[in-house]
Order: C-alpha cells, then sequence, then structure tokens
C-alpha cells in the first residue's frame, strides 16, 4: 500500500484512513492536503447497494461479445465492479473534467449527507430517466473558496477505486492539462506511490497557435502514467518507421548491413570501465570526465574483434559501438515523452472522427483515435487484456480498442462508463437526436464496429479474388459488439435503519423481508447482480436451464424460480462449487430446505440462501 508512506515511513493517519477510520491529517509536514479529504476517504469507503442490469436493446450481440459499455454514476460503478473485476484490468485510461472553472461534476459539496440522501442526489433523473444537472451535478467555479479541493475530493475516491482493479503489471493514464496537472501529480503519487510513476507525456493537441491568445497560445495536454508495479510493468515499444531507419547506414560495408554508431560512454562510473583505449592510428583516448566506459576491457576487445566497434573513417576518433538495424528490427523504437499531433492526431482529428461517424458535430474535445492506440501500445496489451475507461466521453477508447484488434489480431477487451448526463440543449448533439452523452458514445462504439466489419469484409473480398497463397481465416473478425448495463437499485430488499423504537416498523419490515426479491425485480437481473456480488465477471458464460442458472459451467448455480426435489436432483448432478437459491422458493416446505441443505454439504457444494 504505497499510499501509506509518507516520505519512506508509514503515516499513521493514512494507515487508519485508508482502513476505514476517522481521521483528521495533520498539516505541519510534506503532504498534500485539502479541505474534505479525510470525509472523502468516508464516501469512498461507503459500500454499494447498487447493481447493473443488464440492456440488451441498446446492445450489440450481447450474447457473445466480450465488451462492456456501463450507464451510470462511475464510482457507484467502480464500487459494484470491485468483487468481479479485482486485479484484473491491464489498463486504463481516463479523461477526466480538467476543472477549467466552466466544469461540472459529481463531488458531495456537503459530507454530512447520507448515503440515502447521496444515492439519491446521484439517482437524480428526470421523467424519460435521463440524469438531471440540477440535481446530481456541481458547477465548480474558480471563484469557489474550495476550487481545487472541490476537484480533489471527485478525482481521489475514484483513482483509489481504480487502483484496486489494476492487474499487478497494469498502468493508468490520465489526461490533464495546466489547472490541474500539479495537483494530480501529487495527488497520483501519494495513490500509485511515487516510485510507480513512469512518465508526464505531452501531447501535441493543437496543429496551429491561436493568435486570439491573451498571453501565450496553449498548444499542449498532459497525461500521466502510472504502473500498478513498476518493477513488473514493462513498456509496449513502437514500431520502427522508414524515417527511422533512414537514419541507418553502412560507411565500412560491413556484411551485417546498415547500422548506427551509439556512444560508448556513460554517466554511471564503474573504475573497472575507466581504461585508455588506443585508435587505429594511435592515439589514446580517455572516458569523457566524470564519466567511464560502457564496457569492461574484456569486453571490448572482444566487441573490437567482432567489428562492433568504430573508430571513424581516419581510424582516429573516439570509439562508439556499431548498432545494427537487423539486430534491433524486432525490438521496435523507445517512446518519447512527446506526443506530436503528426503522429497521434490533434483534437481537431478527434471531433472530425466523431463528425463523420455520427453525421453531425456531437460532441466537444474528443480525442483522436491514434492518441489511444498509441496508449494502448505503450501498455503493451496481451491476447485477452481488460482496457477500463470510466469517463468514457464521446467512447473514443471503446473505438480505438477495436482499431487495435483488428490490426493486432488480438482479443483485447472494453469496460467503459458513461454517465446518461442530459447533452447541452443548445448542443449539435442535442440538435442531432442525442439526449445524452452516453447515447453519443454507444452509438460512436456500434457505427465504429459497423465500418470495421464492412472494412474486414472487403479485404477478405480482396484477398479471395487474388491470386494469393495467403489465407482469409487469417484475417478473424475482431469483437465489434458490447453488453450494456445500467446502474440500478439492488433487486433485492435493503435493510433500512429505523430511528427511535418504533415497533410497527419493525414488524412491517420483517414482514417485507419473508420476500426479500424488490417489486421490479427480473429473474435476469437478479442472475447478473448475483453474478457480481460472488465475484464473476459481466462476461461469464450464463445457461438457463430447468429452474436453475448455471454460471460458468459448475463455478455457480442460481436457484431463483423453482425450488424441487428433482430441481435439486439435477444441480446436485452438475457438480457445483457453490448455489445460492432464493429463500422463499421452499416456503411451506422446511423438509425440501433441511434435505437440500444435507444434500449439498455431503456433496462438497457450498449452499447459501437469499
Amino acid at each position: 500500500m504505497p499510499e501509506i508512506f509518507d516520505e519512506g515511513k508509514i503515516d499513521w493517519e493514512k494507515l487508519k484512513a485508508t482502513l476505514g477510520e476517522k481521521v483528521n491529517f495533520a498539516n505541519e509536514r510534506y503532504v498534500l492536503n485539502w479541505a474534505g479529504k479525510s470525509d472523502a476517504f468516508r464516501v469512498m469507503q461507503q459500500p454499494s447497494s447498487a447493481t447493473l442490469v443488464p440492456c440488451r436493446e441498446e446492445s450489440v450481440d450481447f450474447d457473445h461479445t466480450e465488451n462492456i459499455f456501463i450507464e451510470g454514476e462511475n464510482m457507484e460503478v467502480l464500487k459494484v465492479l470491485q468483487k468481479s473485476y479485482f486485479g484484473k484490468v491491464k489498463m486504463i485510461y481516463i479523461d477526466p473534467p480538467y476543472n477549467t472553472g466552466n466544469d461540472s461534476f459529481i463531488y458531495p459539496d456537503k459530507f454530512s449527507e447520507t448515503k440515502e440522501e447521496y444515492m439519491k442526489r446521484v439517482g437524480d433523473k428526470d421523467e424519460d430517466g435521463y440524469m438531471t444537472r440540477e440535481g446530481i451535478f456541481r458547477k465548480n467555479s474558480k471563484e469557489n473558496g474550495q476550487y481545487h479541493s472541490n476537484w480533489l475530493n471527485m478525482m481521489m475516491p475514484r483513482l483509489y477505486l481504480a487502483k484496486s482493479l489494476l492487474r499487478e503489471d497494469g498502468v493508468i493514464f490520465v489526461s490533464i492539462d495546466d489547472n490541474e496537472v500539479h495537483n494530480l501529480r501529487l495527488l497520483m503519487n501519494e495513490i500509485f506511490g511515487e516510485e510507480n510513476f513512469v512518465a508526464q507525456l505531452v501531447w501535441e493537441r493543437a496543429y496551429a497557435p491561436k493568435n486570439d491568445a491573451k498571453y501565450v497560445s496553449n498548444s499542449h495536454d498532459y497525461i500521466l502514467m502510472y504502473a500498478k508495479q513498476i518493477e513488473i510493468f514493462k513498456i509496449g515499444r513502437l514500431e520502427r518507421t522508414e524515417e527511422a531507419n533512414a537514419r541507418y547506414s553502412n560507411p565500412d560495408n560491413d556484411q551485417r548491413g546498415v547500422w548506427k554508431p551509439s556512444d560508448l560512454s556513460v554517466k554511471t562510473y564503474t573504475p573497472e570501465n575507466d581504461y585508455p583505449i588506443t585508435t587505429p592510428s594511435g592515439r589514446i583516448v580517455e572516458p569523457p570526465a566524470g564519466r567511464c566506459w560502457s564496457l569492461s576491457k574484456n569486453v571490448f576487445f572482444e566487441r573490437l574483434q567482432d567489428g562492433r566497434i568504430w573508430f571513424g573513417p581516419n581510424g582516429d576518433s573516439v570509439p562508439c559501438i556499431k548498432r545494427f538495424l537487423s539486430e534491433l528490427k524486432f525490438e521496435g523504437m523507445a517512446p518519447t515523452s512527446i506526443l506530436f499531433y503528426k503522429e497521434v492526431g490533434h483534437s481537431q482529428e478527434g471531433a472530425q472522427e466523431v463528425t463523420k461517424l455520427l453525421e453531425a458535430g456531437a460532441f466537444d474535445g474528443p480525442k483522436p483515435v491514434r492518441l489511444l492506440q498509441r496508449l494502448l501500445t505503450l501498455a503493451r496489451l496481451d491476447e485477452n487484456s481488460i482496457v477500463l475507461d470510466f469517463f468514457a466521453g464521446s467512447g473514443t477508447t471503446g473505438h480505438a480498442l477495436m482499431e487495435y484488434n483488428k490490426k493486432h489480431k488480438s482479443s483485447c477487451r472494453f469496460v467503459c462508463v458513461q454517465l446518461p448526463e442530459l447533452c447541452d440543449l443548445k448542443s449539435e448533439a442535442y440538435k442531432a437526436g442525442y439526449s445524452t452523452i452516453a447515447e453519443i458514445s454507444k452509438e460512436r462504439i456500434r457505427r465504429a464496429g459497423k465500418k470495421l466489419c464492412a472494412e474486414v469484409e472487403a479485404e477478405k473480398a480482396k484477398k479471395a479474388g487474388e491470386l494469393s497463397f495467403d489465407d482469409t481465416s487469417e484475417m478473424p473478425m475482431p469483437d465489434l459488439g458490447f453488453k450494456v448495463f445500467k446502474l440500478s437499485e439492488s433487486n433485492f430488499k435493503q435493510w433500512r435503519e429505523i430511528k427511535g423504537s418504533n415497533k410497527e416498523e419493525w414488524k412491517q419490515q420483517m414482514l417485507d423481508f419473508i420476500n426479500p426479491v424488490a417489486e421490479n425485480a427480473t429473474t435476469d437481473n437478479m442472475v447478473y447482480e448475483l453474478l457480481l456480488k460472488s465475484g464473476k465477471s459481466l462476461t461469464s458464460t450464463i445457461e438457463h436451464k430447468n429452474g436453475y442458472h448455471a454460471i460458468n459451467g459448475k463455478e455457480l448455480i442460481l436457484m431463483l424460480e423453482s425450488a424441487t426435489q428433482e430441481t435439486v436432483d439435477a444441480i446436485l448432478a452438475e457438480h457445483p462449487q457453490k448455489v445460492l437459491a432464493l429463500d422463499n422458493l421452499f416456503e411451506g416446505n422446511d423438509q425440501l430446505k433441511t434435505n437440500t441443505a444435507l444434500q449439498m454439504r455431503d456433496a462438497g457444494v457450498e449452499f447459501r440462501t437469499i
């Protein structure tokens, strides 16, 4: 837990706060502190009773896709995902509000509000079911006395929750600008550990200066990059370009091909590597002051005998090492901290991509697909990596990952989270028929999927029509679908805190819990809620059988429809690991319930009723 350490020592107040104890942070030391910080920990640690319900009609290929799109308040969604996705996400990218003074975002403006009050606020919807800006969002102007604190109170809980979802070799990227980059860097040092900082990338987002700028035309944004564990994280390298390869030559006609000279000296001084070298012309060369050679004397002479040391065309120059392109072309190039728009796109390119797909100017400030593809490359995704974006916006991350999978023939999956936030009534998006940002995001990913599908089919048709030995089966169709889920109240009744000693209220609540299922619950919704509460992913295989649901084969059985001896026998024949059953299914048949529990125990099956 790097967040509990301060300058190499355990900070006991941070430890207490991390473990859930109320604590006031001391101010007289080097620490990032702000108004409401300790209360923000409390908000983060409040458990969520919410769940995710499937929305098949808005999904694409629901039963087969591995991609997930979730509508809902992202902090609650992150809490709901904790058990199922803990330590499973390879890469996180977020593009949060930059706190420019014109942003509206969710933060508790009074930490005394109860969980019920907070959930009511983040659940405020209009008559059409959309999030109401008046109910959920708080405008954070620069005139606000807690301008930076409000933003930090919004960001901190979400970053903590996100960190727990990362794999040990995972990485997180956060876009930001000058308004909060200084605070974000300190916040991420605290949460992820300063030692896990990888880079502060500078993205050239503008391709031309703004002549109407008051002082300096700002042409860049930042992307902070942190590893979960820097010791095991391996960064992805970039594909070699023709421009980079053109820097290699072969002045001495080496049979190994073109090469490029590399400095033989290094800053890290080692006495054993500080020795004189005699050039072919007879000149004696020493390492530069304060430096030494990168090779020991023995290794140097081995490289010299192998023709890997170059003394210049006249044999009189300071020696250098020959780096052969033939030995480097499979390694790729080391990435740099500056992301030029010619390589990764600019903000206008991002806007044009959305406009072209949706046939309308539908979103402000989307990131270009090429930028996200660069970050996906740096993350060094493996075959089935999960990529999470909980500020999904226009859906660039989902779109970029589909493109990435097509190019690399991989099966990486995305989990995108976006509020059903109402679009501005004056915006081009609203005029084009998109009521919420989530609708823009989903439609963008749908259309991107259709476009990619058409491209793959066209490539296959072209290959099939050519005299080629290439197998068109080597051009697999990437996963272009996504399951839509929406944040919702639990399908099971929640125990209410009753103030005072009103016996009738207590009695009524006890009677209400005879049937624990909420009034509007459906079997499908209950399946996914219990799946999440059992730590299973949203892409688990679900097989509906006679009276029960089998999750991931034998891993979990859900009895939600009927409880008969025949059903119990059929379940036992599956040899499951765990069985969950609605308690009210056994109502009036205590003998069956007792026998079922005994049979499950004898079969070594974990059995619980709800």
